[in-house]
């Protein structure tokens, strides 16, 4: 044993011998051996930076990648576990004076019966009171983006730039559109447009954005030029028609992506406000009654064009990918587990019964009995019962259609 330990030392000692005699040499030398280390390091560094500046292939390549947020399979309910990445989040607390406690029933009426299932449980959470009117107009700051706990989308906490508001009127959370950031500029323009925004523009419902009259010195009235006319209307659009904006519909360009949709011209937004939505304005009506927009769902229906909506693509678009990756956390999310009817007992569940996993050739129904595959529950729209639905212009396209076949 001592002699293997003496014979390791002395080859050690031999080969600190002989790296030092090899750096004396190259220090006797220095006009060759630091020129290839500067070499090889170059290479290396242009190595380095062409794998940081992928060619566009390599980054189309590599975008789903970095997109989601995955974890290491150290246990089970992490191994599938994949959330959308949103480094531009804000990651302190809501603004306190915003939010309102969230009390929870459990799903059940005033009676204690259940009429909604597979509902309890959950963390505890503060409803974000967020601002679906857009009443007070002026320039905001965007001052953060935020996640909400009670809805798909993004909010964003803004603060209205007039010294007149109230205190509590200054701060309020809305719907963040894609793209939207801090220290960008939205403006409400529900009200209208104010006059002397746009030179040669002055904002009337009753010629909706069309062509245009002004009155000369002489009190004539004087039709404005073409050019003119599409010159005012372009700059009217290049300062509303930006993410996060409210305009009324009839302001609004056909093919413009929309979100937040009201439709009563006094009410709040009701259309259009999950997570990666939008809809699209198809056409104004020549009569300057109504707009036709298309809906998420595919439906092309009538708003009319007094009713405002909000321009831009809803927030957080990754959201419908991801995955919880174990059932707890949907407990976490206040819903509880879902039982098979073909699980249940006869009394329970019209699939239920019987010997063995069967459902006796039964169509397809729901726990009350209603048919739940290929059978319409309601008919909205022209093919339903008279004057149901008359501002539906095409329904959504179901079954074939929805296929593409």
């Amino acid at each position: 044993m001592f002699s293997a330990r003496c014979l390791l030392r002395s080859c050690i000692s031999a080969l600190n011998a002989g790296s030092s005699s090899s750096l004396a040499s190259s220090s006797s030398a220095p006009s060759v051996l630091p020129h290839a280390l500067t070499r090889a390091r170059q290479y290396a560094t242009e190595a380095t930076l062409s794998q940081q500046s992928p060619s566009e292939v390599n980054a189309a390549l590599a975008r789903t990648s970095v997109l989601y947020k995955t974890y290491k399979p150290v246990s089970p309910g992490i191994r599938h576990l994949k959330r959308p990445l949103s480094p531009h989040l804000y990651a302190g607390r809501p603004l306190r004076e915003l939010t309102v406690a969230l009390r929870k029933r459990g799903g059940r009426n005033n009676h204690g019966h259940i009429t909604v299932r597979h509902r309890g449980g959950g963390h505890k959470q503060r409803i974000r009171i967020i601002d679906f009117m857009r009443m007070d107009s002026g320039p905001c700051d965007v001052v953060r983006v935020e996640y909400d706990p009670g809805r798909s989308a993004h909010i964003a906490l803004i603060k209205n730039r007039n010294p007149d508001l109230c205190g509590g009127k200054i701060w309020s959370y809305i719907l963040a559109p894609d793209t939207l950031r801090a220290g960008d500029v939205v403006e409400s323009f529900r009200q209208g447009i104010p006059d002397g925004l746009v030179p040669g523009f002055v904002d009337s419902k009753d010629v909706r954005g069309k062509v245009l009259e002004t009155k000369s010195d002489e009190g004539s009235s004087q039709t404005q030029t073409a050019s003119t006319a599409s010159l005012a209307l372009g700059v009217l659009r290049s300062i509303t028609i930006k993410p996060g904006n409210v305009v009324p519909m009839r302001l609004i360009p056909p093919g413009t992506i929309i979100h937040n949709i009201a439709l009563n011209p006094q009410g709040r937004a009701l259309l259009v406000r999950s997570a990666g939505t939008f809809g699209q304005v198809v056409a104004h009506e020549d009569s300057g009654k109504y707009t036709q927009v298309r809906l998420q769902s595919g439906e092309v229906r009538k708003v009319l064009q007094d009713c405002v909506a909000t321009v831009g693509k809803v927030s957080n678009p990754l959201w419908k990918n991801r995955n919880l990756g174990k059932a707890g956390r949907s407990r976490w999310l206040g819903r509880r587990p879902s039982v098979r009817g073909m699980a249940m007992n006869r009394c329970d569940h019209p699939h239920g019964g019987g010997r063995g996993k069967s459902k006796g050739n039964k169509q397809p129904r729901s726990i009350w009995g209603w048919l739940a595959k290929g059978k319409r529950t309601r008919k909205p729209g022209p093919k339903g019962p008279k004057n149901s639905n008359k501002m539906v212009i095409r329904e959504r396209p179901r079954g074939k259609e929805k296929r593409g076949l």
